[in-house]
């Protein structure tokens, strides 16, 4: 018969300290804990009780002087001051004149005041004229005037007889003279000085031959000078009230070199259009050298204000805070927010009418999150 082991000391359970949350194998022994605590302490690195100060970065710039301007910028459509046409007052073939040195006229030539551009010859002028005729007829009623005032004179003609004499005459002058006009408008002469727009060309903008038959009121030619410009220009809103005669103004083509011709406001329509809600303006401009051509499409700023040497900031400088404009004044390591009174300004700078002067340094970049006091690092100017 098998014996039975005698119960342990303390029942079936194990002691506590052999039962600890490590399982079966028991506590850790001391030393152990020890080291884990040891390498523990060496990769924990050194805390530094000093604050870590930080500064927002920022770019500055220099309040300098300058020239600022209060601008309406409009686009517009370049045409000529004024503009002559010459039409055929009768049917006939077309000859165009020619110049100087003997070359058949051509668009874009320039022609001088009373030069012949074209005249209209044929049967139909030398009919519709009848300078012949009107002629004869003027020389024969010249002498039965003549011979008829002798008699009155003498005292052989009564006063009717002479009367209707003199009346003859002055028909007869009056047809002569018709015929004569008739035939000087079969030569078509320029009144003006300018350049020729157009010569020649039929409905279908086709150039015509000499020779070419044409109808009474057919348009020869177009003459303009092109010395001077015109811009017109549509305004609208509050720029109508803020334009006038007089204005100095800038007019650019973006062909080329997308140069800038200098102008002025000449004429402003007298009523606003039923339409389009917008006032006509009229802004002349030099043109000596030709450069510029009617009908290109233009930009045309004009300038109703002009302020120059006083003190300006970047746009970009200015913001808006709590309703007032501030800018940001760099102060030795930090900023000071200053509300100022803005002026004139385009897209690139503004007028500061008080609260800064020329040679104190401002933000310019990086002032998004600065408030009153804010500690900063200059980055760059």
């Amino acid at each position: 018969m098998r014996g039975r082991l005698p119960n342990p000391p303390f029942g079936d359970r194990i002691p506590a300290p052999i039962l600890s949350r490590k399982g079966r194998f028991g506590r850790r022994p001391p030393f152990a804990v020890a080291i884990v605590a040891a390498l523990a302490a060496g990769c924990t690195p050194p805390q530094d009780d000093r604050a870590i100060e930080f500064r927002v970065p920022v770019f500055v710039r220099e309040v300098g002087t300058g020239a600022v301007e209060d601008r309406i910028v409009a686009t517009g459509t370049l045409r000529a001051p004024e503009t002559v046409a010459l039409r055929a007052d009768t049917a006939g073939e077309l000859l165009i004149g020619r110049s100087p040195e003997g070359r058949r006229l051509a668009e874009g030539d320039r022609v001088h005041s009373g030069q012949t551009i074209a005249e209209i010859t044929g049967e139909e002028v030398r009919l519709a004229a009848r300078t012949e005729a009107t002629t004869q007829r003027y020389d024969a009623a010249q002498r039965d005037y003549e011979s008829k005032k002798r008699l009155f004179d003498e005292g052989l003609l009564s006063e009717q007889e002479f009367r209707q004499v003199t009346t003859a005459l002055t028909e007869a002058r009056v047809e002569r003279d018709q015929s004569r006009l008739t035939e000087s408008r079969s030569k078509l002469t320029t009144p003006i000085a300018g350049v020729l727009l157009r010569l020649g060309r039929d409905e279908q903008g086709r150039p015509l031959a000499d020779g070419q038959l044409i109808k009474q009121g057919f348009e020869v030619a177009q003459i303009a000078p092109l010395g001077n410009l015109v811009a017109d220009v549509d305004l609208v809103g509050p720029d109508v009230a803020r334009v006038h005669e007089g204005l100095p103004a800038r007019v650019r083509h973006e062909a080329g070199d997308a140069e800038t011709f200098e102008g002025r406001v000449v004429r402003l329509a007298p009523t606003i259009d039923a339409v389009t809600r917008t006032l006509r303006a009229e802004v002349a401009v030099a043109n000596p050298d030709g450069r510029l051509r009617p009908g290109m499409f233009v930009e045309v700023t004009m300038v109703a204000e002009r302020r120059e040497g006083v003190p300006v900031v970047p746009r970009e400088a200015l913001v808006e805070r709590g309703g007032r404009k501030v800018v940001f004044v760099l102060r030795g390591q930090q900023v000071d927010r200053r509300e100022v009174v803005a002026g004139l300004g385009d897209d690139d700078v503004v007028e500061i009418r008080q609260g800064l002067a020329a040679g104190e340094r401002i933000v310019v970049r990086g002032l998004e999150t600065l408030t009153d006091g804010t500690r900063v690092q200059v980055s760059g100017s």
